[in-house]
């Protein structure tokens, strides 16, 4: 009750009024849990979006165990049946082999609060039915990248309780020796200050970065109206620019920085040699390196910068050359690539050549061939140079990948779907096999969703709790959500629907893997400024990790309770093999709500009961 009562009683807790105000319903519907509906107790069997659910949309939660029988949906105090189902047939979880069944109630659309009830068994935490479900939740997560921000004071305008100084001016940051060039040699310093601390620790990465802002910029892309609509309160919310683009811009201005500008490669990361214990950023005073150039940094950043220079022309007013900057660059990093194709970063090997050692993130990428393909397909796009496209080649097997840092290689094909109607004829020839791809990828990810314990596309495979789980469902939800767009069929979207009630408490830990979003959502994440701030609710909006079947094996961290690969999940900063959070996880969570909520009209979510 202390988490319930700081936030009730201080309206600054969050940094924006309607964010604000859904908090404080949403405690207050925790209380009422808590307290229980007409005698019954919360079931941890009953499993759903704890935020809930459109009107006209699929409404599912899931019960576990050796129960049968009818189910209900009442009033959110217990005391009105307003719906009657039967649950399914019982499902055989394939992985864990636990009992499921499906509480099924899509028939019902009035809005408003309710509770599943289970008689004998209890009832669900409380969800809502309403449109616009998940905009507070599109809004929270593009605003946890406001909380990563380095080199700037957070203060409680804009932070609420969260609140801080800034931390790591990165204003003079060391030549590693990996680094060092004719121009730049080893020890001296530049400036590289912004951009965003890359997960839970302060460092900042050239490849992480570059799926992450591919995803934003897409986001942008693909819904440009609607993101126009998303006011996240940070300082430059008043501005002509949308808020997502605004953030995104402070991190595209620490990556210009992070290009050589003798030659044109491009630093692999900006990093301490060790990682910071688990203090604020203000106390984070250990020496900063820029590492090695490498060539999977170069060809993201290439990637990056062409796309945020379409992206940005519109807003030349504002942006005075900088559209035209991120070309050149963009074209630079490219020739730098071609000519240092073997630059592969390797961070042992550098270890043994160079001091000091460095022994943060290392995002090792052997295979450099999406990348080239992301790169040539976003320069290509931006340029209309067919000899960028004819660079590579764009189908270099049968596979079409799931996003994730180290293969980006079906961004490219996002980007060429998306502007299928301008290409040149040498590109245009390809797109009837390119959208086949992306139809049959989405028919793959959504075959045989209602046999699952949990109906929901993630989870097909104990092969989906990898490191980053959670990131894996929100990269599906927009794989389908780009098939949705090739073929206006709902049933895209209802699948894609499927992966976001699956990250708000539809799974086999019951947890909502986002912080501050529903009523058993991840408290302790592994996350420095959420451990050291002295805040009992963790920064709010960002995503957790996620299930992750070998996280003992790799964090070592004590606790784990089970070795099931869908239940492998620790809410305890400890468990950063589980419970970390990361910018890459959080954007394409902001791509997922973001696109849900822009397409409910269109996909009739939104249609309210007569």
């Amino acid at each position: 009750m202390q988490l319930q009562k700081r936030l009730v009683e201080n309206p600054n807790g969050l940094a924006n009024s309607s964010l604000h105000k859904a908090v404080i319903f949403s405690l207050l519907l925790i209380i009422l849990a808590i307290t229980g509906v007409n005698g019954q107790a919360v079931s941890e069997s009953i499993r759903l979006n704890q935020l809930g659910f459109y009107p006209n949309a699929p409404k599912i939660a899931i019960v576990l165990g050796d129960v049968s029988g009818p189910f209900q949906i009442t009033s959110a105090d217990g005391k009105k049946v307003l719906f009657s189902g039967a649950l399914s047939q019982p499902r055989q979880n394939a992985i864990s082999g636990k009992t499921a069944r499906t509480a099924d109630f899509s028939s019902f659309r009035s809005t408003g609060t309710f509770v599943v009830v289970v008689p004998g068994l209890g009832h669900s935490y409380p969800f809502s039915i309403r449109p616009n479900i998940h905009r507070n939740l599109a809004i929270g997560a593009l605003k946890g990248f406001y909380y990563q921000r380095a080199s700037i004071d957070l203060p409680e305008t804009y932070a609420g309780q969260w609140h801080r100084p800034a931390g790591h001016s990165d204003t003079r940051v060391l030549i590693h020796p990996s680094a060092a060039s004719a121009t730049r040699p080893e020890g001296t310093t530049i400036s590289s200050p912004i951009g965003w601390y890359d997960a839970g620790d302060y460092n900042k990465y050239i490849v992480n970065s570059g799926i992450t802002m591919g995803t934003l910029l897409s986001l942008y892309e693909d819904f440009p109206d609607f993101c126009r609509t998303v006011d996240t309160n940070i300082p430059e919310s008043k501005n002509n620019l949308p808020d997502l683009l605004d953030e995104s811009l402070w991190n595209l201005r620490w990556m210009l920085t992070m290009q050589d500008p003798a030659d044109g490669g491009v630093y692999h990361k900006l990093t301490n040699a060790r990682f910071d214990g688990m203090i604020m950023p203000n106390q984070a005073d250990k020496d900063r390196y820029v590492v090695q150039k490498s060539i999977t940094a170069a060809l993201d950043f290439a990637a990056v910068m062409a796309q945020a220079s379409r992206v940005l022309r519109r807003y030349n007013k504002e942006l005075p050359g900088l559209a035209d900057s991120c070309v050149t660059a963009a074209t630079r990093a490219w020739q730098w690539a071609k000519q240092n194709p073997n630059a592969r970063y390797d961070q042992t090997a550098m270890n043994k050549q160079f001091e000091p050692d460095v022994v943060t993130g290392g995002y090792e990428d052997r295979d450099a061939t999406d990348e080239w393909i992301w790169a040539a397909a976003e320069l290509y796009l931006t340029t209309k140079e067919d000899a960028y496209y004819t660079a590579v080649s764009l189908f270099p097997d049968e596979k079409t990948p799931l996003p994730s840092w180290p293969q980006v290689r079906t961004l490219a094909y996002y980007s060429l779907a998306r502007f299928a109607n301008d290409l040149t004829p040498i590109a245009q020839k390809d797109i009837p096999q390119l959208k086949k791809r992306l139809i049959q990828f989405a028919d793959q990810l959504r075959q045989d969703v209602d046999k699952q314990a949990y109906q929901t596309v993630m989870g097909k495979s104990a092969s989906d709790y990898i490191w980053g789980s959670s990131a894996v469902a929100s990269n599906q939800g927009i794989a389908l959500i780009q098939a949705y767009r090739l073929t206006n069929d709902r049933a895209y979207l209802d699948a894609a629907l499927t992966n976001l009630d699956y990250l708000l408490g539809r799974n086999a830990t019951g947890y909502s893997f986002v912080t501050g979003f529903g009523s058993k959502s991840t408290m302790h994440p592994h996350h420095r400024p959420s451990v050291a701030d002295g805040i009992e609710a963790p920064v709010p909006g960002l995503l957790s990790g996620g299930t992750n079947a070998n996280a003992a094996r790799q964090d070592k961290c004590a606790g784990y309770t089970t070795t099931v690969a869908d239940e492998v999940y620790l809410d305890d900063a400890c468990s950063y093999a589980s419970n970390e959070i990361a910018i890459n996880w959080n954007a394409p969570l902001v791509y997922l709500a973001t696109a849900l909520e822009a397409l409910q009209r269109k996909a009739n979510y939104s249609a309210l009961q007569k």
